[in-house]
């Protein structure tokens, strides 16, 4: 019998609905339930595309015995954390005090009157292996330290919660400390962390560390590292190895070795926005790779292809695993990218083969568990045969070939994808839901590749995207995070309303002719202040005060992760809009967040490449007054700290103004001086 997830919007939720434990949503009721009864809260945290949850919710959450014993002795919690990234953010917080160590799925055992952690891991597998026990023997000894230990069970948790609440009081530094020293030292800094390391680590794309990089190459600074080699490079691993899916576009979120061979494969859309927007600007810096070209196409035909809702807002992932057949038990990691040896040999002819071999790793022997992840030899330009090899492939993978597909339905859930009549292989389930962060991220990559490839498509789904949260994510006039089929749920949380605004602020860049983008960015902007601002301490609030009463602590976020801190974006958004309106408020909300968190970039500057990235704007940040002509030729180019707004008062002979902060220089008379003017000042 289904239990009380069935009933859940969240696709990783009802994927638990079938465990034969008890598991409850985080609410009122359950929190109160746990008290009452006092039973620890066993709090199990993760999202629909991670492949140790899928593992996890199989085996250890399956089990009958598990259950039996979970459901007496426990109030057991299931979290989506794309719904709920506050909790997520402080129980990762305290496991990582706690081992050391996080990850997904993220499973904490808390205290049922103070919500205290005092346990943690992440996967556990259901009989003891990989060094880890069993889970049945963990939860039996969480219990009976819990019922036992009452004092360490006390020390404990009092040293976790005044860990966690001293980690949200950052040290104040001088007020002078916002200086050019300190951008460039935080730009080396990050640029170190994205060099060759460790040949045995995994590869993430890690956009907010490369993107800094790539905007701290127009100094001229001695350093250690050669930037503008590393961001090259790192465009170039992205577009040719096996993290992009060279057949049907897009890119994995990571792969588990050093040479960007074999993907872990889920795709997700945070990945792709931030990829996106990274590559335009790196073509329009100069490095024009014809693979970087192909990489942005094929992944915005993803996005229309598979990702894009009717509506017009875009899907939240695709899963790793995918059914091999409709009678299989368990979905296999891969199977839908994935190519045998002897499949390759039967699909195209040895000429076909052999042509295909030149560009790629194709080895019998494969190179993931007996099957070839494909990753390019070469960045060049594919030639016309080469393309159609690719096309047979893409034939085989989804049943019709790209041109004739125009839209391909996702698979909601395992059940539609072992039932659907896919006429080629059985897809990856598809999450579904509309996450307005993630949205955003989409649509200022969007606005920016079409910015510098000026494909019209591009521009139309940004444009449809951002119309689509502008016209129902708004409850009660108040922003809404989530969309599941029509319905708007969970409050914004910071990252929603800094990712928005930006990307109406790069659709603004996009289209400075159109001012409706900044009017509304600046509306949404009074909002997120109101709600989020932090007047004691400046800088933004995760939540709003009224929709994080049962959180430990209330955090400001202003470390990276796998998508830029809210605050390093807020803060870049606050100096952009200062430079669009000249209203001098938000340089002042600009400057002080940045003192707020002037100790983190001094002391730990490679957890917050974004807050480089903002103060590079705070101190270089210029506005452009030109004509549209002059506008059209400019928006093209990489000047990363520079916007741009349409001239109706230029001086007699001038085609253009350029101002830094609050001082204008003379106005230019030729498109050379103009461009001569804006790299001065901004570097």
């Amino acid at each position: 019998m289904p239990n009380r997830l069935a009933q859940a919007q969240s696709l990783y939720l009802r994927k638990h609905q079938n465990n034969p434990i008890d598991w409850w949503f985080w609410s009122e009721e359950a929190l109160e339930k746990a008290k009452t009864e006092n039973k620890p809260i066993f709090l199990s945290i993760g999202y629909s595309s991670c492949h140790w949850c899928t593992v996890m919710e199989g085996e250890a959450f399956a089990d009958n015995a598990i259950a039996e014993f979970m459901n007496t002795n426990f109030l057991p919690i299931k979290v989506d954390r794309e719904e709920r990234p506050d909790l997520d953010s402080i129980y990762m917080q305290a496991l990582q005090m706690m081992t050391g160590q996080g990850g997904w799925p993220l499973n904490v055992f808390l205290t049922p009157d103070e919500l205290i952690p005092f346990y943690g891991g992440t996967y556990f597998p259901i009989q003891p292996r990989y060094g880890r026990p069993g889970f049945l023997q963990i939860l039996e000894a969480v219990r009976r330290f819990y019922d036992v230990e009452k004092e360490k069970l006390q020390t404990f948790t009092e040293e976790i919660v005044s860990n966690l609440q001293q980690s949200t009081i950052l040290p104040t530094v001088s007020t002078d400390s916002l200086t050019e020293e300190l951008l460039h030292r935080g730009i080396e800094i990050n640029t170190a962390v994205i060099s060759p390391r460790d040949a045995s680590s995994p590869s993430f794309p890690m956009i907010p560390y490369v993107s800094l990089t790539l905007q701290g190459t127009r100094f001229e600074r001695e350093s250690r590292y050669d930037g503008s080699t590393l961001a090259r490079q790192r465009g170039e691993d992205l577009v040719t190895g096996g993290i992009f899916d060279h057949v049907g576009g897009a890119f994995h979120r990571y792969t588990v070795d050093s040479t960007w061979t074999v993907p872990h494969f889920e795709k997700m859309l945070y990945d792709n926005g931030q990829i996106l927007e990274y590559l335009a600007c790196l073509w329009s810096s100069g490095v024009q790779k014809p693979a970087i070209k192909r990489a942005v196409a094929k992944t915005v035909s993803w996005l229309k292809r598979e990702m894009t809702a009717p509506e017009g807002y875009f899907y939240a992932a695709q899963d790793a695993d995918n059914f091999t057949h409709s009678t299989a038990e368990e979905p296999e990691e891969g199977a839908f990218y994935v190519w045998e040896y002897t499949e390759l040999e039967e699909l195209l002819t040895a000429e076909e083969l052999a042509q295909l071999q030149a560009e790629f790793t194709i080895t019998s022997p494969g190179n993931f568990e007996g099957t070839n992840v494909l990753q390019r030899l070469h960045g060049g330009e594919l030639d016309d045969s080469l393309e159609q090899i690719l096309v047979k492939l893409f034939t085989i993978r989804y049943g019709q070939t790209p041109s004739e597909i125009d839209t391909f339905p996702p698979a909601k859930n395992n059940q539609e994808a072992k039932t659907g009549n896919w006429s080629g292989r059985i897809p990856p389930v598809t999450d579904t839901k509309m996450i307005a962060a993630w949205n955003s991220l989409v649509i200022s990559g969007l606005a920016r590749a079409y910015s510098v490839f000026g494909e019209e498509s591009y521009l139309t789904l940004a444009k449809n995207a951002a119309n689509f949260i502008l016209q129902n994510q708004w409850v009660d006039r108040r922003f809404y995070r989530l969309n599941y089929d029509g319905q708007a749920t969970v409050p914004s949380q910071a990252e929603d309303y800094a990712l928005f605004i930006k990307a109406l602020l790069d659709l603004q860049a996009a289209l400075p002719t159109e001012n409706q983008w900044l009017e509304t960015a600046v509306r949404i902007q009074q909002e997120f202040d109101d709600l989020l601002w932090s007047v004691e301490m400046s800088g933004y609030y995760n939540n709003a005060l009224d929709t994080g009463k049962d959180l430990l602590v209330r955090e400001r976020n202003y470390t990276d992760n796998a998508i830029p801190s809210a605050n390093g974006v807020a803060i870049a958004n606050l100096v952009r809009l200062a430079l669009l309106t000249e209203n001098l408020d938000y340089l002042d909300h600009a400057e002080q967040a940045l003192q707020a968190f002037a100790s983190v970039l001094d002391r730990s500057p490679q957890a917050c490449p974004s807050l480089f990235a903002a103060l590079d704007l705070f101190i270089y940040g210029t506005s452009v007054k030109t004509t549209e002509e002059y506008l059209v030729s400019l928006i093209p180019q990489y000047l990363p700290t520079t916007v741009y707004r349409l001239a109706t008062d230029l001086p007699d002979s001038a085609i253009g103004l350029v101002c830094q902060g609050v001082s204008c220089f003379e106005p230019v008379q030729n498109a050379e001086q103009l461009l001569a003017q804006i790299k001065e000042v901004s570097s």
